[in-house]
């Protein structure tokens, strides 16, 4: 059980800090602005920062992770308050406030959600079936995998109780981000 442990937060720990080295080890020009620096109070132009494109969203890469699970969803996982999600590519992650408890869930869409249940199974952890949901729906102790077409989704929660408690709210969730899907 350690063993899966550390391998989740490994993989949690990957997955959220690979975008943060992709800016190089090289500090801004002088006179440049610091990577994040667009909001009008740092902008030393004075210039509004441009308006989000009208153009329309690929659906290839699958629908929006935070809108699969809302906050309430994440909040009725894991037994309590969370913060508000951060969404970051094709994934969202809800965390628990600093002053506890200790709790989180995570959702990934597409090629995450596959690797993430392909390392599953390297791992040889016992996948169970969740019949009626999905094209292709598994349960772990954990989380659950979902594939409807060649669209994969992941929930994963992580609470610091038995795991078998967490079993019928994952199996409820899992049939509702089913219908969303």
């Amino acid at each position: 059980m350690r063993t899966r442990r550390l391998i989740a937060l490994a993989l949690t720990a990957t997955l959220f800090t690979a975008p943060a080295g992709c800016g190089g080890d090289e500090p801004p020009a002088a006179g440049a602005a610091a990577p994040g620096a667009g909001s009008p109070v740092a902008d030393p132009t004075g210039e509004a920062p441009a308006e989000p494109s009208a153009e329309p969203v690929d659906d290839a890469a699958g629908p929006d992770a935070c809108a699969l699970v809302s906050k309430a969803d994440a909040e009725r996982l894991a037994g309590t308050p969370l913060d508000e999600p951060v969404a970051a590519g094709q994934s969202c992650t809800y965390t628990g406030p600093t002053s506890g408890p200790t709790a989180q869930v995570e959702v990934f869409v597409g090629d995450g959600a596959k690797k993430y249940l392909d390392i599953e199974r390297q791992l040889e952890h016992e996948i169970r079936e969740l019949a009626g949901t999905a094209d292709e729906a598994l349960l772990t102790a954990e989380a659950f995998f979902l594939r409807k077409g060649d669209l994969w989704v992941a929930v994963r929660l992580v609470r610091l109780n038995d795991p078998q408690e967490n079993r019928a709210p994952l199996e409820r969730l899992a049939r509702t981000v089913a219908g969303r899907m």
